[in-house]
Parts: C-alpha cells; structure tokens; sequence
C-alpha cells in the first residue's frame, strides 16, 4: 500500500494551481475591466442582439407589437426612401473611405518633414477633430447658407454669384463629404503620421544612396511599410462614413429631399417620429450592421492577403 502522502499528492498540485490562479495579482486586470465591460454588454452587445428580435415584429404606436417575421426585411427592399438612403450612403462613404486615406497620407507625409511652424500646423489640422460634430453641422451650415453665408457673400462680391449648397441634391452631397473630411482627416491624419515615425530613418538614407527618387521611395518603401497602418484608417473610416449622421442633421436635415439622408437618419425617423415602426427601424439597423461588418472584413481580409504577398 502506498504512503498516506504519496496518495494525496496529486489532489495538492491542481489545488496549489487554483490558488495561484485566483491571486490577486491574477484577479485584479479583470476586476479593473469588468465594470466596463458590464456598461458595454448592458448598453451596446445586448441591444444589438435584441435589434433582431424586434426586427421581426411590427408596431404603429411603439407600444404593442405583433410577429411579422421577414416581412420588415421584404419591405424595406421595395421601400423607395430606404434604397435611396442606402445608396447615398455608399456613395458616401466610397467617397470618404477614399478621400481620408488620401488625403491623411499626404497630410502625414508633409508634417513628417521638418520646417518652422510644423507643431503649429499639426494642431491645426487636428482641432476639428476635437469639436462637436453637432456645432460644427451648425457652422457650415452658416457658413453655406445662400443668401447671407460667409461664402456665398464673398463669391458674390467677386461675381461668382450665389451656389445653393444646401438646396442643390449633387451640390449638397459634395458639402456633406467636405465637412467630413474636415472633421476627421485631421485624426486619421495622426494615425498615418505615427506609421511613418515608426519607420526607420536609415532604409531611406540606404535608398538615397543607390540613387532612389523621392517618388520611388513612397512607392518601394513607405507605401509597403504603411500598409498595417492604411488598413487601419480604412477600417476606421468605413466604420465612420457608415455611422455619419450628427453633423449632416444639423447641416441639411437629411435635404434637399432626402438627398443627404444616409441609413442612421432613416432609421432613426423611422424609431422617433410619426408613425413610429421599431421593427421597421430595427431591420434597417441589422441591414446596416451587416454592411459595417462585411466591408469591415473585406478591408481586413484583403489587408491580410497583401501583407502575406
């Protein structure tokens, strides 16, 4: 027969690494993270679940509802207003998605460079990202307005005459996408401009020794190493530009005739005023939601490929 000890030893070891486990030094990351991550489930992961549910049930009042299944879905495909705001808000987004990676790469590129006033110039470029969307819709919207706006009173004075950016459907787009870019190029902006401080300065001196062009470098080099960071901004941004809607309510109101209303103002009309469908609401959220997440996973798919090529 085997020793009392030898009989209890293997029972000693799991205790002795269930105790360590639970120390505090072990505990403790978690016990800081739990408190946020409980707000998170609570008010972002379980809403976002329950959406589907209620995308299946219709309600006129917002207080009873009754099961329709898919048929939310099916209407919303035949709904005029809905395709439109969807494709408005494709081309939006393209647009943003694509001018914010230019655009934040050039800016990075030039305020990388040493010159007088560089500090001074990054701040200014980052400020807008630091205002309220919601003022700052307001004060373009001052800024544009036709008949006394700070611009159109400037073009007139030169006998430019007076643009209706606001109450021109193509004109109104085109603002939509500059007061976007100027509230978030300034952010992306610094993402890149890390990117590339985070490249060694001596692969360039190599290159400017064998004879390399400032272009050929951007195009061998800088460009291939600010792949990870690029995928990062076109994540961000499409999220962004899929989301956009403070700014552009208070700038058009989703105007002129719907023709700067994207999918959350759609939505949310269709939550928060008369006649009030949740259901209605909630399947335009889910349709939203699979069009955030399946670009979202393009871009990180296609990132993958090319940085494995």
């Amino acid at each position: 027969m085997l020793p009392a000890d030898t009989l209890a030893a293997p029972t000693a070891a799991p205790t002795r690494s269930r105790r360590r486990w639970l120390s505090p030094i072990k505990i403790a990351p978690y016990l800081f993270v739990l408190p946020n991550m409980i707000v998170f489930g609570l008010f972002t992961i379980w809403p976002a679940i329950n959406m589907f549910n209620i995308s299946l049930y219709d309600s006129t009042n917002g207080r009873t509802f009754r099961w329709v299944g898919f048929q939310n879905y099916a209407e919303l495909t035949s709904n005029q207003a809905f395709l439109r705001a969807f494709t408005s808000t494709l081309v939006f987004t393209v647009a943003f998605v694509v001018l914010t990676t230019i655009l934040a790469t050039g800016y990075a590129i030039l305020l990388n460079q040493s010159f007088r006033g560089r500090g001074f110039f990054r701040a200014v470029l980052f400020l807008p990202s630091l205002l309220s969307a919601v003022v700052v819709g307001l004060l373009w919207g001052w800024i544009l307005n036709r008949t006394n706006g700070l611009l159109n009173v400037g073009l007139d004075a030169v006998g430019l005459g007076q643009p209706g950016w606001l109450i021109d459907g193509r004109l109104a787009m085109v603002v939509i996408i500059f007061v976007g870019l100027w509230i978030h190029v300034g952010f992306y902006t610094l993402i890149m401009l890390s990117g590339l401080q985070g490249i060694d300065p001596s692969v360039y001196e190599a290159a400017a020794i064998d004879g390399a062009s400032p272009t050929q470098q951007f195009l061998s080099m800088t460009w291939p190493l600010l792949r990870p960071t690029t995928l990062v901004v076109v994540i961000l941004a499409t999220i962004s530009g899929f989301q956009s809607f403070d700014f552009i309510w208070t700038l058009t109101g989703g105007g002129p005739v719907g023709a700067t209303t994207l999918m959350v103002q759609y939505i949310y009309e269709r939550a928060f005023e008369s006649p009030i469908r949740y259901g209605l609401a909630s399947a335009g959220g889910v349709i939203l939601f699979i069009c955030v997440f399946g670009f979202t996973l393009l871009n990180y798919l296609n990132g993958r490929r090319q940085d494995a090529a």
